[in-house]
């Protein structure tokens, strides 16, 4: 099989584990390979992925090729594959606009981003000189003007667009036209985990609905010591993530909940837990003759590698998106791994029109 390229926008904790795991599976059979939803998806697996073209606005990244990018500070995620490739791929300078929150510059220089003063590349030439075909993008939580701007950036130079961050874009109707005038496939909004707090949160939701209880009061509360909860901490930039988590939830209950009556959201930042998420779960229900009960669970996650294994599938969907030459949105599997998708599906409905979507019974 030909490779897929892909570009990426962020090159932190995330992409760390991406990239990691690509070269991970190189030298695994599908017996023993351990942690992939889909082995292979339409004859692609994880090792035909190439990483062609990569954006930053760190200074101890822009310039880096993405060998070395991916263990510069402030990444923080476990390495579980050391010996990676030497990549020809440097990581140009991206366009900062709104992604680097004012407060993240009061910490210390291993736990924040140091804005390099190199000037932007042209994003659009970028991404046409490197044969990329989709851009998966993950900059900060907040970075609205961002992800807009290199949404619009894919739209110019023919890329498909994978958005694992919660700005709405594939699941906006006004941006999936624009996409699907230029038949290019998107992948959205806000990936999930393969075991995190949304989807472990959605299925003890869906439980309690199937088997008629009476879901009265929840909460999720996170913490963990990543970039991504140092540029939490600025609650003016958490409206559209607090709204995807909590829409990933009340998306599977039959009735929805009153909103002082569940609360999901980052919690807090505790610097030595580094790229360790937590996730502290209540929920209280009424079972037979309203009898009460309740449900507290604590998760704790690797958090980026917790995702890449739902990115991993993301790109070769999109990859076969491309390929029938779909435009748009991508439903079954904007549904499967994003919290925020276009249509949200249970997630065994999502599953299954997954697996229907690879071998081509349904069109997207």
């Amino acid at each position: 099989m030909s490779k897929i390229k892909i570009a990426i926008v962020g090159i932190g904790n995330c992409a760390s584990s991406l990239i990691q795991g690509i070269h991970y599976y190189k030298d695994e059979t599908e017996k023993d390979a351990i942690g992939l939803m889909h082995w292979e998806i339409g004859n692609y697996e994880p090792s035909d992925i190439e990483v062609v073209a990569a954006f930053d606005v760190d200074k101890r990244k822009v310039g880096k090729t993405v060998d070395e990018a991916i263990f510069a500070k402030p990444n923080c995620t476990t390495i579980f594959q050391r010996d990676i490739p030497k990549s020809d791929v440097k990581v140009s300078m991206g366009n900062t606009l709104d992604g680097v929150a004012p407060h993240m510059r009061d910490f210390e220089e291993d736990y924040t981003f140091l804005l390099s003063d190199e000037e932007p590349v042209d994003v659009v030439k970028v991404l046409k000189d490197s044969g990329a075909e989709m851009l998966v993008n993950y900059v900060p939580v907040g970075s609205e003007e961002a992800a807009k701007f290199y949404a619009q950036c894919c739209i110019e130079a023919g890329v498909a667009f994978i958005n694992c961050m919660p700005v709405f874009i594939a699941s906006n109707d006004e941006w999936d036209s624009k996409f699907r005038e230029k038949n290019i496939p998107t992948v959205g909004d806000d990936i999930k985990a393969q075991i995190g707090a949304t989807i472990t949160h959605r299925t003890l939701a869906n439980l309690f609905r199937e088997r008629g209880v009476k879901l009265d009061h929840t909460y999720q509360l996170n913490t963990g010591g990543n970039t991504d909860f140092v540029n939490m901490l600025n609650r003016d930039r958490l409206d559209s993530k607090k709204e995807s988590k909590t829409e990933a939830v009340q998306s599977v209950l039959g009735e929805r909940m009153n909103p002082h009556d569940i609360h999901i959201g980052p919690s807090d930042y505790v610097p030595w837990q580094q790229d360790n998420k937590l996730c502290f779960l209540r929920m209280e229900g009424r079972t037979f003759g309203d009898v009460p009960m309740n449900i507290e669970l604590r998760l704790s996650v690797e958090d980026s590698p917790n995702s890449a294994g739902c990115v991993i599938d993301a790109i070769r969907c999109c990859k076969l998106g491309i390929d029938r030459g779909i435009g748009g949105q991508l439903t079954s599997i904007s549904s499967y791994v994003m919290k925020h998708p276009p249509v949200q599906y249970t997630d065994d409905q999502a599953y299954n029109r997954v697996n229907d979507f690879i071998v081509g019974e349904i069109e997207r």
